[in-house]
């Protein structure tokens, strides 16, 4: 029915220490690109929540005390088989979120980059040794994993954001348990079934799956065997985890809410911004937190970059992410279409001119129109909040210094791009854009290489990359004393 080559893939239960567990009730997991049913997924609740925390616990000192190249060995075949099983799972990530499957096959790919990265980056764990202070001390640094970690990830990326939290957290040496966003658990179960497969020994990695958010949530955040918390979704809701977190002092990583300006200089390649734009804007439909939210152009190029940034919109194939040539997909909600919907409104009745889409799309529910405004200003609705839509909102604006304080000027610090040929405006800009990643004529920045994460309410910690595994860690200090005698 769900045209995968592995129906083993398609599980229906949480995955708590080496076991698929049921419970009382079921979820409805639907596509909303057709609203069809895709899969029922037993419900669980703060019950197996704690199940999954005494597993990882238990799991914990086994898989801490397994060498680097150990644990490398066992990431790799999970790797291995979620390059294997690309397809199926590209296929089951489409039915349940409703990206194109082109986009759904890269995401996987992505996500499995980092397990793949990190399984070789946990060879680099590297300590020091500091001079002492006297001659009979000697000071030495280690890094230890800092125990259980707990997460809670979004339905927008369900394989890779999951990938590349639980890649560092197992190559650090830690244990995992995450809650996956309700609307797409499909992908994560999958990922369970092949870390199973792969030799991930029982309780390193656990999926619960349950649509009591808070109960879970509670438990998630102030059990005393988690050590450290992890959560990317909006800033409202990760305020909310960080506060439950204190009580028992975790370490805590977010990845929250972004605003991102794109920038068009009158230097730019006007045919490469318009294409970095299209791809950082309507990739999921615009429900990433790192699209364009912003798109600033210069006065001088603005009438050419908004006729080809139109034309080009226009090119975009909505419909349903399984069918041949669409590039654009639903939003996961109707009430997600809403939101936008309100967004759009209230700016046109600020002055925003729609130049372009502006409804809901024949092809379903879930689907609004590729949208462009023009005659936009920074305080207007549609810039001033996260879109989370397919709405690019064009200002205009004259001096780099005007364009900086605007760009800068959103309590959000995650991403941001801009386009020059100006050797000087790169350096300039690039330094003074307070967003914690900038890409400089370049539209899609993130790779399993780099540190994603941002600053100011956009949240802390980084992902990814050398740094990404410091999070994951606790530095341990050994001085040693009485060595002369």
């Amino acid at each position: 029915m769900h045209g995968l080559d592995d129906h083993k893939l398609i599980k229906n239960f949480s995955y708590i220490n080496g076991s698929w567990h049921s419970s009382a009730s079921d979820l409805d997991v639907t596509n909303p690109a057709t609203g069809q049913l895709v899969a029922k997924v037993s419900n669980a609740g703060v019950e197996e929540t704690n199940l999954a925390i005494a597993g990882a616990k238990a799991a914990l000192k086994a898989w801490s005390s397994k060498s680097a190249n150990e644990r490398a060995a066992l990431m790799r075949k999970w790797f291995d088989l979620m390059m294997a099983n690309q397809d199926d799972l590209g296929r089951l990530l489409t039915l349940e979120q409703g990206k194109p499957l082109a986009e759904a096959k890269g995401e996987i790919g992505y996500g499995a980059a980092f397990i793949e990265w990190f399984a070789e980056e946990g060879k680099r764990v590297y300590g020091d040794v500091i001079p002492g202070p006297s001659g009979d001390k000697r000071i030495v640094v280690v890094k230890q994993p800092v125990g259980v970690v707990a997460s809670i990830t979004p339905w927008n990326f369900p394989n890779a954001m999951i990938a590349r939290k639980a890649a560092a957290a197992l190559a650090a040496g830690c244990t995992f348990v995450v809650r996956p966003a309700t609307q797409t658990p499909l992908s994560a179960l999958a990922m369970a079934e092949l870390a199973e497969r792969a030799g991930i020994p029982a309780g390193v990695f656990n999926v619960v799956v349950g649509n009591d958010a808070r109960g879970m949530g509670e438990v998630l955040t102030q059990h005393p065997d988690v050590a450290k918390f992890t959560f990317t979704g909006s800033t409202g809701v990760g305020k909310s985890l960080i506060s439950q977190c204190a009580s028992t002092v975790k370490k805590v990583s977010m990845e929250l809410g972004g605003n991102a300006p794109f920038i068009v200089f009158d230097d730019a390649d006007l045919d490469a911004a318009v294409a970095g734009a299209i791809a950082s804007k309507y990739r999921n439909a615009g429900q990433t937190c790192v699209c364009t939210n912003r798109i600033f152009v210069q006065r001088g190029v603005l009438e050419e970059f908004t006729t080809k940034y139109i034309a080009a919109v226009k090119e975009l194939q909505m419909g349903d992410g399984l069918i041949a040539g669409v590039n654009m997909g639903p939003m996961i909600s109707s009430k997600a279409v809403s939101d936008v919907e309100r967004l759009v409104r209230d700016s046109i009745d600020a002055g925003a001119t729609l130049a372009l889409g502006g409804q809901r799309d024949d092809a379903g529910e879930c689907f609004y129109q590729a949208t462009v405004l023009t005659h936009v200003t920074n305080d207007m609705p549609i810039a001033a909040n996260e879109i989370f839509g397919p709405v690019s909102p064009i200002i205009t604006f004259d001096t780099e210094e005007e364009v900086l304080a605007q760009a800068n000027d959103t309590e959000y610090g995650l991403a941001a791009y801009f386009y020059t040929r100006d050797i000087g405006r790169v350096w300039r800009v690039g330094e003074g854009l307070d967003f914690g990643m900038v890409g400089v004529n370049e539209g899609i920045i993130s790779n399993a290489a780099a540190p994603f994460g941002g600053v100011k309410q956009s949240g802390n910690g980084r992902e990814g990359s050398k740094y990404g595994l410091d999070d994951y860690m606790e530095i341990k200090y050994l001085c040693m004393g009485g060595l002369d005698k």
